[in-house]
C-alpha cells in the first residue's frame, strides 16, 4: 500500500498548496487544491449533478508536469 507523493504546486512556499499523489492500492490519483468558488462551480454544475462525498478543485496550469507525472507513475500500475 502506497501513497506515492507527486509534486506540490512549485511556486508555493510548501504549506496549504495544491498537490498530487497517487494511490497504487485503490488505483486513484488524490489531489489536493483550491476550492471552486460559487461561480465555477455552478458552471461545472451544468454538466451534471457533484455527489455530496466529492468537489471541485481547482490546480493551476503550471502543475501539468506533474499531472503528467502522476500518469506515468500510474501506468504500470493500470497494467496489471
Amino acid at each position: 500500500m502506497t501513497l506515492h507523493f507527486i509534486a506540490k504546486d512549485p511556486e508555493t512556499n510548501g504549506d496549504h498548496c495544491p498537490t498530487i499523489w497517487f494511490y497504487d492500492v485503490a488505483q486513484e490519483f488524490v489531489v489536493q487544491g483550491w476550492k471552486a468558488d460559487t461561480e465555477l462551480r455552478a458552471r461545472c454544475l451544468e454538466s451534471g449533478p457533484i455527489p455530496q462525498d466529492e468537489a471541485v478543485v481547482r490546480l493551476p496550469a503550471r502543475m501539468s508536469g506533474a499531472l503528467k507525472e502522476a500518469l506515468d507513475v500510474a501506468a504500470p500500475a493500470t497494467l496489471r
